[in-house]
């Protein structure tokens, strides 16, 4: 009988001061428990005791000069957690609040998100404390540059393909492949969310979150509903809630919220199409607060709080890890919210997702809602490999066929009568596809 309690206090034991990572740990055998007890195999081969430990983790300074001729310093991890069905594959993270404990519950999750996708991708993921917000291009660049100089040694585009995350875009992710084509003389497609002219995927950006609302049209089928009509509250502003925010709204639905550190804005009438470029421009370009779009077209600013006592059928939380607790989840449901799709990465804690299984609430964990991002990268890869590109209609197709079967397969492990546990479906459809890998690959 596998005992779940102990487990954990014993990963608990291996990684003290690592919160993020256990909180990560502790959902997923909880949700697999009775699974693995009914496949003494995986016990056997001890497959959880092997997979919460990353292959490999790579730690390293990045020293840089500023913009004043001061010389910083930076630190750098990369964690490469399992490779089992493919190179490693997760983003870079340019934040102050990265830290080790961060970047393991990342790369945990993505083992199971990117399993899902029946791509051939492994899992890791990397980051860095530097936060490039207010820093020049030229500044950017140097970090880039001198991050880019030790990282190489350890990526491949058969070992480890990172892409973007928190803090990294289209500027970062150039001039770190400048500096990669620059060390090993070879383009290649080492990197995704590349440009267009450098190997990218059409419409990248705008198919990665377009995959959140493809899921949960998935996810109102199974109640006969859609889209069109309902009322959707989006946190955050960023490239996630930007491109959900867009596909809601094509397909009828009417989102009234956004947000940043310094608050939200409820616009009642809904976001439109113009008002979207306004805010893409504000927080893509120009970086400033998101208070201006209430002062151009009326909305309310609620300053520092979350869009949480807004009426909605929907919630997309999509800034990121642990925003959304158990009194928010509360506070939602008492709003009239239905439906919970996570657009970032472990944004709800266990006291929220424990008042949205009570409430029977039908609920994605991001692993599962949020894979259209490491859908795309793994289509941008293949493209790399074999030298052609695909059109934005099929990279759009083929991310909602995945999308489709990511639903499919939580439904098939998550049916519990007439409700549905995607927590639990995803993980064990993601566990399953990892851990059957492993045992055929021997003791790796």
């Amino acid at each position: 009988m596998f005992d779940t309690k102990v487990f954990v206090q014993s990963v608990q034991q291996k990684n003290p001061n690592e919160p993020e990572f256990i909180q990560a740990v502790e959902e997923v055998v909880e949700s697999i428990k009775d699974f693995v007890d009914q496949n003494e195999m995986y016990q056997k081969e001890k497959i959880l005791e092997r997979i919460v430990e990353p292959e490999r983790v790579i730690m390293f300074r990045v020293p840089r000069m500023d913009d004043a001729g001061n010389i910083q310093i930076n630190k750098w991890y990369r964690v490469q957690f399992n490779s089992a069905i493919g190179p490693y594959k997760g983003g870079l993270r340019f934040h102050p609040s990265v830290n080790l404990s961060i970047l393991k519950f990342l790369g945990f999750e993505q083992i199971f998100k990117n399993s899902l996708t029946w791509l051939p991708m492994g899992w890791g993921k990397g980051g860095s404390d530097f936060d490039p917000h207010n820093k020049s291009d030229a500044e950017v660049m140097r970090f880039c540059q001198s991050f880019m100089t030790e990282l190489s040694k350890y990526i491949w585009p058969d070992t480890d393909v990172p892409a973007w995350d928190i803090g990294v875009g289209g500027r970062e992710i150039g001039y770190l492949f400048g500096q990669y084509k620059k060390i090993r003389n070879e383009f290649t497609g080492v990197l995704t969310g590349k440009g267009l002219n450098r190997w990218g995927s059409k419409i990248r950006n705008e198919a990665t979150w377009y995959g959140l609302v493809y899921f949960v049209q998935e996810m109102l089928a199974t109640k006969n509903e859609t889209l069109q009509w309902k009322t959707i509250v989006v946190s955050w502003s960023g490239n996630v809630a930007q491109y959900a925010i867009e596909k809601s709204i094509h397909l009828w639905a009417k989102v009234v919220t956004a947000s940043d550190s310094s608050g939200y804005i409820y616009d009642e009438a809904g976001i439109t199409q113009e008002k979207l470029e306004f805010l893409k421009d504000l927080k893509n370009n120009r970086r400033w607060r998101i208070k201006e779009y209430a002062d151009k077209f009326g909305a309310k600013f609620i300053e520092n709080k979350k869009p949480r006592e807004v009426k909605c059928d929907i919630a997309l939380p999509c800034a990121t890890q642990n925003e959304l607790d158990g009194n928010d989840a509360k506070l939602l449901i008492s709003n009239g919210v239905s439906v919970v799709g996570e657009g970032a990465n472990m944004p709800s804690t266990p006291e929220a997702i424990a008042e949205f299984h009570k409430a029977k609430i039908l609920f994605s964990p991001g692993k599962a809602s949020n894979a259209g991002w490491v859908a795309t990268s793994g289509l941008e890869m293949s493209q790399n490999s074999i030298r052609l590109g695909r059109s934005s209609e099929e990279v759009d197709q083929r991310l909602q066929d995945i999308m489709k079967n990511i639903h499919a397969q939580c439904v098939q492990y998550g049916k519990e009568g007439d409700y549905i546990n995607y927590i639990k479906g995803a993980n064990i459809a993601g566990f399953k596809k990892v851990a059957d890998a492993m045992i055929q690959q021997g003791l790796v």
